[in-house]
């Protein structure tokens, strides 16, 4: 049983933009793994929910006449799954959907609660970043389109405005179309475990060199980051294993790990420059296959 105070139920995005703005102390409600855990433990706030699980316009995944990918943000992780557009378009996406907890969740479970929750750990923070996504977000002012970069703004915290909701996770062709890619999820148990280090990684190949490569962790600092010096050290080299140990040693520049009950700093500073190397390493493997 839910101490539920108050709930509205929203038919669609705009609907529930008006009804957040009405009331900013509202909360929205989508799979609800999170919101009714928290619920459920009595923290404050989780109380006054605005349910927007049941807004078509959340749901679809399509491919745009641009070649732009678009997930709704209601999205289940196991539509993701089973989605033949994403397991084409952006498989290490299917990889990360296909690592979150059990069935049950994944059934229930969406990409946008997964961001919006703000978590580090978040199974989909690592992916959309490799793959250089763009949130579409809906507020009262309208539309806006956020860098996937900009999103996660610090602990638990996201770029979300008072009233807004987030529509869509967009991949652009050219971030997807000829790169390859992998998302590798180290927890200490191999089922239903938050993720003690997420890594995803992308590579598009250029005459057997590394033109460009995109690598993003989870659980690596208090936001999920992308790697700056780790991407110089491998871009425009060969898919070796000087690159990648090259790749190894730039990426304790990019990460900022801490210490839980979970692993300690330096435990996961070694997982990071492990998948670090091994991650990219696939990536590369697979863009050779990967079609331009």
């Amino acid at each position: 049983m839910f101490d539920i105070r108050k709930y509205r139920q929203a038919a669609t995005a705009a609907e529930a933009v008006r009804l957040l703005v009405e009331d900013p102390a509202a909360r929205c409600l989508a799979g609800g793994t999170d919101v009714l855990v928290r619920l459920r433990e009595l923290h404050p706030g989780y109380d006054n929910l605005v349910d927007i699980h049941n807004v078509a316009e959340l749901k679809p995944i399509v491919l745009l006449p641009d070649g732009t990918l678009r997930i709704g943000a209601g999205a289940t992780f196991t539509d993701i799954m089973e989605s033949p557009v994403v397991r084409e378009c952006a498989p290490l996406l299917v990889e990360a959907a296909a690592s979150v907890a059990g069935p049950q969740i994944r059934n229930v479970g969406t990409i946008g609660g997964n961001l919006c929750n703000g978590a580090v750990s978040a199974d989909t923070a690592a992916p959309v970043l490799a793959l250089n996504a763009r949130l579409r977000l809906l507020g009262p002012g309208g539309e806006r389109c956020l860098p996937a970069a900009e999103f996660h703004t610090g602990p638990g915290k996201v770029a979300l405005h008072p009233g807004e909701v987030l529509l869509s996770v967009d991949i652009p062709k050219d971030d997807r179309q000829g790169w390859g890619g992998q998302y590798v999820k180290y927890a200490m148990r191999e089922a239903m475990d938050i993720a003690t280090i997420g890594c995803a990684a992308a590579v598009r190949l250029r005459d057997g060199r590394m033109e460009d490569v995109r690598l993003a962790f989870a659980v690596a600092a208090p936001t999920p980051v992308r790697c700056p010096a780790a991407e110089a050290a491998a871009r425009g080299r060969s898919p070796d294993e000087a690159a990648f140990l090259a790749v190894r040693k730039a990426v304790v520049e990019d990460v900022k790990p801490r210490t839980s009950w979970r692993a300690t700093a330096e435990f996961r500073l070694h997982i990071i420059r492990t998948l670090a190397g091994r991650v990219l390493a696939e990536a590369a493997r697979r863009a050779e296959g990967a079609r331009a």
